[in-house]
Order: structure tokens, then C-alpha cells, then sequence
């Protein structure tokens, strides 16, 4: 059986769309905190790792997916936001620029551990601050890395996607795809 763990409900309709049978069960595992002077990539994938290892524990013979999505504007990370105040600055600081979505996948099948990752360039519009803290106070942003969500309050303020919206989304569809493809290959 697939399993996919996490609780966001935005990845469980994202592997929907893939049509296969599959089973939710949440992880447990504490993930790697992001730093600047840490490859943002390999962050992502080591998380999604963390994740899928610790559900394959409770479910050794079934397919374990892992995801971990991590916003990146230079070399700054960004995670969750530490509060309203937190999710106000990263959205200030997206705003006008292009950041990159960096989503870390990982399966663990059969005691073997298989990896990938996407990039996605997103680039936000201006936003003044008063459309900035009237979104925060939706609430939204709290769960997302960045404080935004691609099909959320914020897709207004979104001026271009380069790349895989399902990435942005929190779910890579086409990258899942072809890793699912190698594992039972």
C-alpha cells in the first residue's frame, strides 16, 4: 500500500490527481530547522526523509512518500512563520521579488531509500502593508512555508510561476511521478 505522510491537506489532493490508492498517516519526526548558511535542497530532501523513515517504521512493508517544501529568497530560508508578526516580515520580504519553492521528496520502499527534488520560481507582486496584514489575519499563512499558498488569499499578488505549480503547491506531481516509476522499476 502508498502511504503518504503528512498532514496537509493540500498534498492529499495533490496525490489524488495521480490516481492511485493510498493510505494518510502523519509523521512524527522532528525536522531539520533551515539556516542561511545550509543547501536549502538537501534541507528539503533530508526532511522528507525524516518523514517517510519515521511512518516506515509503524508500516515497514508498505510504500512510504515523504515531502518537505522550503521557500528560499537568495540564501535566506524561509520556514513557517514564527507567529502574525513573523508571516507580516517574510511577505514583505517577497513581495516585488522572486523567490524559489524547493520541495524535498523521498520514499522508502523496502528498506531502500529513493530521492528527488523540484524548484519552482515564484514571483510576487507589489503588496502594501495593509493587504499584507489583512491576509495574515485570515489565518493562512500560519501552517506554510513562506506564509503564502499558491491556491490561497495570495494567488491575487502572484504575478509569475516558472515551473511546477504542483511544487508550489507542496506536492511535485511529475517529479512524484518518475520517482514512483524508479521505485518499483
Amino acid at each position: 500500500m502508498l502511504i503518504l505522510a503528512s498532514n496537509s491537506p493540500r498534498r492529499h489532493e495533490l496525490l489524488k490527481l495521480l490516481r492511485l490508492p493510498f493510505k494518510i498517516q502523519s509523521s512524527e519526526a522532528e525536522e531539520i530547522s533551515a539556516n542561511f548558511a545550509e543547501d536549502p535542497i538537501k534541507i528539503a530532501i533530508e526532511n522528507a526523509k525524516l518523514k517517510a523513515i519515521d511512518v516506515s517504521k509503524k508500516f515497514p512493508d508498505d510504500t512510504i512518500i515523504g515531502a518537505d517544501t522550503i521557500v528560499t529568497l537568495g540564501s535566506k530560508i524561509f520556514g513557517k512563520p514564527d507567529g502574525r508578526n513573523g508571516a507580516v516580515m517574510m511577505l514583505e520580504e517577497l513581495q516585488n521579488r522572486t523567490h524559489t519553492v524547493i520541495t524535498g521528496l523521498a520514499i522508502v520502499n523496502d528498506g531502500k531509500i529513493f530521492t528527488a527534488s523540484e524548484m519552482t520560481l515564484v514571483t510576487f507582486g507589489a503588496m502594501t502593508r495593509g493587504e499584507i496584514e489583512s491576509f495574515v489575519d485570515t489565518g493562512e499563512p500560519m501552517d506554510k512555508s513562506g506564509s503564502y499558498a499558491l491556491q490561497g488569499f495570495t494567488a491575487p499578488f502572484i504575478r509569475k510561476i516558472d515551473g511546477d505549480w504542483s511544487n508550489v503547491v507542496g506536492l511535485p506531481l511529475y517529479q512524484l511521478r518518475i520517482l514512483l516509476k524508479e521505485v518499483f522499476e
